[in-house]
């Protein structure tokens, strides 16, 4: 059952989201050469509790660290070690927060240092298919307009959907239904309606869409080891359409 929020809800997941937001703001001049992935996630979590909110991530199903970091051939749910970022490295960083009982979440993948000219391409498709996506999410569309067109978007650059992990609608917890699949047929799935709350995010693969779980029992690879992106908003449908959560103030 997908839940329909109030506009009061809507606010309270919005102040959480505005949080993930300005945590990957502050952490965008920390994401150079030689930086620690542990050190990122002790700034984002000092950041996080700073604004009077929670990493919604640390503990979560005992996940160890207040952000996912994941670098090159890992998707998502890296966990932040003392490994050091280097030139040419892609790190997609992934941030929950609660905040008065409620949830916002999102995702970049950044570059560090220079890139080569067909991994920044990579990087600005998946992020195009995103915000195709989430042109999809209005009311009266449905639900898998918004993965058909994330799909198209990813698979017409050459690039492939990873299809094991999902969007999911986003409030009270951190993950409701529905599950937003990044690829699937258009004018199917549920009606979307004023009041859904989503976290929409695609997961783009350089190479072969398959994946696994490392040895660590979280970090997601890529099997042939080529590099993945990932990004994600929080989004409120609203009768005048979809409005991103997760920004910060101007």
């Amino acid at each position: 059952m997908i839940r329909i929020n109030s506009q009061h809800e809507i606010e309270k997941i919005r102040q959480s989201s505005r949080i993930v937001a300005e945590t990957m703001n502050m952490l965008e001049k920390f994401i150079q050469p030689g930086a620690r992935l542990s050190k990122l996630d002790q700034l984002a979590e000092d950041f996080i509790r700073s604004n009077g909110a929670e990493p919604a991530f640390k503990g979560y199903r005992g996940f160890p660290s207040s952000i996912c970091a994941s670098v090159n051939e890992q998707v998502v749910h890296g966990i932040p070690t003392g490994r050091k970022l280097q030139v040419g490295d892609i790190v997609g960083i992934d941030i929950g927060v609660k905040k008065d009982g409620y949830f916002g979440d999102a995702a970049r993948t950044y570059a560090v240092g220079e890139i080569s000219d067909s991994m920044r391409e990579f990087l600005e498709t998946t992020e195009k298919s995103l915000l195709s996506g989430i042109q999809m999410a209005t009311p009266g569309k449905r639900l898998h307009d918004i993965s058909a067109s994330i799909q198209k978007v990813i698979e017409s650059g050459g690039f492939s959907v990873v299809r094991e992990y999902v969007g999911h609608g986003i409030g009270v917890n951190l993950h409701e239904d529905p599950q937003i699949p990044n690829y699937g047929e258009p004018n199917s799935g549920p009606i979307l309606k004023a009041g859904m709350v989503f976290a929409i995010e695609p997961m783009a693969n350089f190479g072969s869409s398959n994946v696994e779980i490392a040895d660590d029992g979280w970090t997601v690879l890529t099997t042939d080891r080529k590099h993945s992106a990932h990004f994600e908003h929080s989004v409120a449908i609203t009768e005048n359409g979809p409005e991103i959560l997760s920004i910060a103030v101007a």
